[in-house]
């Protein structure tokens, strides 16, 4: 059996180290500091990991070299980089937009068009898909200004009744427009943070708003259009998601037109609401779609500190039984920008200050510590752990290989033995580290 290590922590400048490490026959006399490992339990299967094509990000990306941009995206796309196999992309602006638009701004739709987004988000995006096929999920901030109750993209307001066929038929046109660019859309949530008056570009729904849009309007428009892309609901924080989810699916319409549920991390952990969902609706998908080190949460002069809170979320959101991970912005500048509200936050890979280079944050490494190693088709696999101040998640690859991710936030050290099948492995967890172990 052939175990490879690697390791990221920051006190001792490694990132991502590779190592190897020796086995021995596992014996029953081997009882204290075990962590086991059991590839026969499986659990939900992975789609993948990624981050979000946002106009900032494609302006980002345009301001770096020929030969940088060829290096972001691999660092990235690349089974090198953070082999990420997912995105997420704003219909129409947000407030990582350069400023707010629309795709149209008639109640007939004749002048739909997604040419702002042809300036800095698509070449990105196509750059990237000639690297590496990704799976994308859209999501929309905002309906266009006179759809809605305050005639503005911000400050939440209402979709007004009488445009829910015309929101429909606006975002079908938008699947439509992106399938001509040969950028299919796999997934779509309803509404951005769809419990949120923000500054910037938002819209609110109440449940029943919600499931009616869904249910009786878009899916049913991608079903006249032969459009086969995914809804999934929420798109908001984790306390409310199993409370959303059980008024939504509350029909068997609902059910059918309904494959699943998005999410963001900003109001805590709640790894329960998740694993509640999960196992209310064991056929429903699982995505987290949104997280970074900006907010309340952000920390500047503490990197181990953001990348603690990224490998602590994944790790909850994993073991609760989500099927895929999104980040937030892909690239930002060395501010935490463009923000057209001023609503700037960090990514895992940012502009210097000449915009001549980009840097790559701890929470680059953290991630990579899951998305590199827990590949597309990998299913999770059961655990038990001696301490529940190491933090464990467990994967079983397509090729066999397992990947077992472990954690320290503590300022302590902790000695463990792995147990999988008929082997043990001895090692250190050092204090602020993390570690990714590769069994073949």
């Amino acid at each position: 059996m052939k175990i490879q290590k690697y390791e990221t922590n920051f006190k001792r400048n490694l990132f991502w180290k590779e190592s190897t490490l020796n086995t021995k026959q596992y014996t029953e006399k081997q009882e204290n500091k075990v962590i086991n490992v059991y590839p026969v339990i499986s659990y939900q299967e992975i789609i993948g990991f990624g981050g979000a094509f946002t106009e900032a990000a494609g302006y980002a990306y345009s301001k770096l070299s020929d030969s940088k941009k060829v290096e972001l995206i691999d660092d990235y796309f690349s089974q090198n980089g953070l082999n990420y196999s997912i995105g997420r992309l704003p219909v129409g602006s947000c407030d990582f937009s350069l400023n707010s638009y629309s795709y149209s701004k008639r109640p007939d739709l004749s002048d739909f068009s997604i040419e702002r987004d042809r300036k800095y988000l698509l070449p990105f995006l196509k750059s990237s898909l000639e690297k590496r096929q990704l799976k994308l999920l859209a999501s929309p901030w905002s309906p266009p200004s006179f759809m809605k109750s305050n005639k503005m993209l911000k400050l939440g307001g209402k979709l007004l009744n009488k445009y829910y066929q015309t929101w429909a038929d606006y975002l079908v046109k938008y699947i439509q427009a992106y399938e001509s660019e040969n950028v299919p859309i796999k997934y779509i949530t309803v509404q951005n943070e769809a419990n949120a008056t923000q500054i910037w570009e938002s819209c609110l729904y109440s449940a029943e708003e919600e499931v009616n849009f869904a249910t009786n309007y878009l899916y049913y428009g991608f079903v006249h259009n032969n459009i086969d892309t995914k809804i999934l609901i929420w798109d908001h924080n984790k306390e409310k998601l199993f409370t959303r989810a059980l008024s939504e699916l509350s029909t068997d319409s609902a059910k059918q037109a309904i494959s699943g549920f998005a999410f963001h991390w900003y109001s805590g952990d709640h790894f329960e609401n998740i694993k509640l969902t999960h196992d209310a609706f064991p056929d429903k998908l699982l995505f987290h779609t949104e997280g970074c080190t900006g907010f309340s949460h952000f920390r500047k002069e503490d990197e181990v500190q953001n990348g603690e809170i990224y490998a602590h979320d994944i790790l909850g959101d994993l073991n609760a039984g989500i099927n895929a991970f999104i980040d937030w912005n892909l690239i930002l500048d060395h501010k935490g920008g463009p923000n057209h509200k001023l609503n700037y936050c960090n990514s895992p890979i940012m502009l210097n200050d000449a915009n001549s280079d980009y840097v790559k944050n701890l929470t680059y490494y953290y991630i990579g510590h899951f998305s590199k190693f827990i590949k597309p088709g990998s299913k999770r696999i059961a655990f038990s752990r001696y301490d529940d101040r190491i933090e464990v998640t467990a994967f079983k690859n397509t090729d066999g290989s397992i990947a077992v991710v472990l954690l320290n936030r503590n300022n302590w050290n902790y000695e463990y033995n792995l147990c999988i099948n008929d082997f043990v492995i001895h090692d250190n967890l050092d204090s602020h580290a993390i570690v990714t172990l590769v069994i073949k």
